[in-house]
């Protein structure tokens, strides 16, 4: 598995063509969803906002219930009518919120395509994988069967099914859970989109067929130009391969940066919680930090930081207010904590493991830490 310290070596050599153009292609501004219930409204998606450029891939990573699949799914206009949505999603320049289910159907598959994370689920068991990719491709060019199945057996090769020919005749409950991914990525990349949103795409895959699928994914953007949203919540991942990295927390972006700032210097306390619990393969026998506690319910949420109950570092201040996303270590680099700058230096295990019960208590440990790392670094 990719560690951290892969990043920045792999970023520098493969991020230029990102840097090279900053329009965006993709462009989410205050979206929040929320979906009514008997309880009250679960706040899903709270303000989430980010820019996608061309040809960069990037990251959104979390834990379950975080709001990561929701946000890509009201991005498509998936979502049940009950839903609740507000704020803006334009798609090269075009609004796509509210806009009617005819007209985001002709962008849908064509322009932005979406691999979700069971195969099984996105394909239909009683057509042969042959048909449904022929399909894909038919349902926005004027091509006969023939020239579209050409395609599909071609789009097949390339994602590296064997005998990709003879696999069109493949139903899906013939095929192992790596090459129904395949065929998934294969249908995403039939019409040439210019954004790819792959959610959760190696989910339940060993780690050998995970490599394997996460190489596709790298072909899929390779053969069509796509930038890529990758959502995860293993930063495993995204290791290596995202060119920014979004992090989310109950419904609301928490930390926000370059893939260096993130792995490297992250600034909030739930970012350093997950990169505790990432295997390092430069530190085979340090154990695991996990993060204590649960997410909390997206009902009725208090006011303050709602990682509070989980946080070494919460004090007063968190309780009472939500910490907005701030610029931290640069302008591309931002974070959601009142206390961000008492991390600089801090490992996971000084944080989440220490044996340093009382908030007060630990917050000068941690702080204590940060001085002596920062002395050191000086010296």
């Amino acid at each position: 598995m990719t560690g951290p310290e892969d990043v920045l070596a792999v970023a520098q050599t493969k991020g230029e063509a990102a840097r090279v153009s900053h329009d965006a292609v993709l462009e989410v501004d205050g979206l929040t969803v929320g979906f009514p219930t008997d309880d009250g409204l679960v706040q899903a998606v709270r303000g989430v906002s980010y820019q996608l450029r061309r040809g960069e891939v990037l990251g959104i990573v979390g834990e379950s219930g975080s709001g990561k699949s929701v946000t890509s799914m009201a991005v498509m206009g998936l979502l049940p009518g009950s839903a609740r949505i507000t704020g803006s999603v334009r798609f090269g320049g075009k609004e796509l919120v509210g806009a009617p289910d005819a007209e985001l159907s002709k962008i849908r598959g064509r322009r932005i395509a979406m691999i979700f994370q069971d195969p099984m689920t996105s394909l239909n068991p009683v057509y042969t994988v042959g048909y449904q990719i022929a399909e894909a491709v038919r349902a926005h060019h004027d091509v006969g069967k023939d020239a579209a199945m050409a395609r599909a057996a071609e789009l097949l090769e390339i994602v590296r099914i064997p005998n990709a020919k003879a696999r069109l005749a493949s139903y899906p409950h013939e095929l192992s859970g790596g090459m129904r991914q395949r065929v998934v990525i294969a249908i995403a990349m039939a019409n040439d989109p210019d954004v790819i949103i792959a959610d959760e795409p190696t989910t339940a895959l060993d780690v050998t067929v995970q490599a394997q699928i996460l190489d596709a994914l790298d072909t899929a953007r390779e053969e069509t130009g796509a930038a890529m949203v990758l959502i995860t919540h293993d930063l495993g991942v995204i290791a290596g391969r995202a060119d920014r990295v979004l992090v989310m927390y109950a419904g609301k972006l928490v930390e926000s940066g370059s893939a260096e700032d993130v792995f490297y210097t992250p600034r909030m306390p739930y970012s350093l919680g997950l990169l505790g619990s990432l295997p390092r393969l430069d530190r085979p026998s340090e154990r695991l930090t996990p993060i204590p506690g649960a997410p909390p319910s997206l009902v009725n949420m208090p006011p303050g930081c709602p990682f509070t109950p989980r946080c070494p570092l919460a004090r007063e201040a968190c309780d009472a207010e939500e910490p907005a996303l701030a610029p931290t270590t640069g302008p591309d680099h931002s974070a959601a904590c009142h206390f961000s700058s008492e991390l600089v230096g801090v490992e996971p295990g000084q944080l989440f493991g220490t044996t340093v019960t009382d908030r007060e208590a630990l917050a000068e440990f941690v702080r204590e830490t940060s001085d002596l790392d920062i002395q050191g670094d000086a010296s």
